[in-house]
């Protein structure tokens, strides 16, 4: 038997979480406590990959600050839908369905910066965090 965590790496998983849950969804954070750490070390001029980006509000808030390229990618066919649906008026942000555990669309260095938030997320919200 599949328990809920083993089938986070299936498509089904999420397309049913996403069909179900389809608000916004931010883990831990937000993109504005988050900024400071953003703009550090990611360049505005930079193209910009998010992995599982969800339906976070997290790259509408990197546009929002002045990214110009970000690029968002998830596993779930629905959640790319709704977002791309959602932001069809905003050319600053794309959406693609993609497995993270193949970037073959993507030629090498096609990114200036790789956010994955979830992992960002939890190394903030960790004892160990500086």
């Amino acid at each position: 038997m599949t328990t809920s965590t083993q089938a986070y790496g299936e498509p089904w998983y999420w397309d049913n979480r996403y069909s179900n849950e389809p608000g916004p969804f931010d883990w831990y954070q937000k993109y504005l406590t988050l900024a400071p750490i953003i703009n550090l070390y990611v360049p505005r001029h930079h193209s910009t990959l998010v992995v599982g980006c969800g339906n976070s509000a997290f790259s509408e808030g990197m546009v929002d600050d002045g990214y110009s390229d970000v690029v968002n990618v998830d596993i779930s066919s629905v959640v790319i839908e709704a977002m791309q649906n959602k932001y069809k008026d905003r050319p600053h942000l794309k959406y693609m369905k993609m497995d993270v555990r193949d970037m073959s669309a993507f030629e090498s260095e096609s990114f200036g910066a790789v956010i994955d938030k979830g992992t960002l997320d939890s190394i903030l919200v960790s004892d160990d965090a500086h």
